[in-house]
């Protein structure tokens, strides 16, 4: 609403709208209004580009990265609870978690990339020595795998062989992520003394 003050143009002139404040801002952006969008994203962008850039360090996927957050506080915004907390607080937590993901995304490719340029790696080598250390080592694994408990073995497979992220084997087994974090724990330690592994 806007109020008049003492001024030169005859006398009044308007007085510069009260700022609107951001759980104001994404309360109108849930029901659609493109405007209100706009200035939420002039409001916290920088300080969700802050935050993400912090934590991937490179410039173009933390641009890429904030994009995303204000494109799922576009499509999410019906599910803010202002009971819970402040906007800027929900969508600064939606950019942790996106980033926190594009790390883990990274670094999986990485090492999947670190992998097949190791198993393509080809060099002067006894083939038959070799794919007998491996099937021994093979061998050594599966019987020290079957020595922890079903929970554990289940746990170790999905992480190591299946390349799950704690939150997706939670997710898939049904449990709490503390849950999933003290199976896997537990079974790399069996399986470290199983094998003889001295850390």
């Amino acid at each position: 609403m806007l109020t008049l003050v003492e001024g030169d143009m005859d006398g009044w002139t308007p007085a510069a709208p009260e700022p609107v404040s951001a759980d104001d801002l994404l309360s109108r952006v849930a029901t659609g209004d493109q405007a209100a969008f706009a200035d939420l994203y002039d409001e916290l962008s920088g300080r969700v580009l802050g935050l993400v850039t912090r934590l991937l360090k490179d410039r173009a996927q933390s641009e890429e990265v904030t994009q995303e957050v204000f494109l799922e506080v576009w499509q999410q915004a019906t599910r803010f609870d202002q009971s819970r907390g402040s906007a800027a607080s929900w969508v600064l937590t939606m950019a942790h978690r996106r980033a926190v993901d594009r790390v883990r995304a990274s670094q999986s490719s990485r090492d999947r990339d670190t992998k097949i340029g190791i198993r393509d790696f080809e060099t002067d080598f006894d083939s038959v020595s070799e794919s007998v250390e491996i099937r021994l080592e093979h061998e050594r694994v599966s019987r020290a795998l079957s020595r922890l408990t079903e929970f554990q073995r289940q746990a170790v497979q999905l992480a190591y062989y299946g390349g799950f992220s704690h939150s997706e084997m939670a997710e898939k087994l049904g449990v709490p992520i503390g849950t999933v974090k003290t199976r896997l724990r537990d079974g790399m330690i069996r399986l470290r003394d199983e094998m003889g592994v001295t850390s």
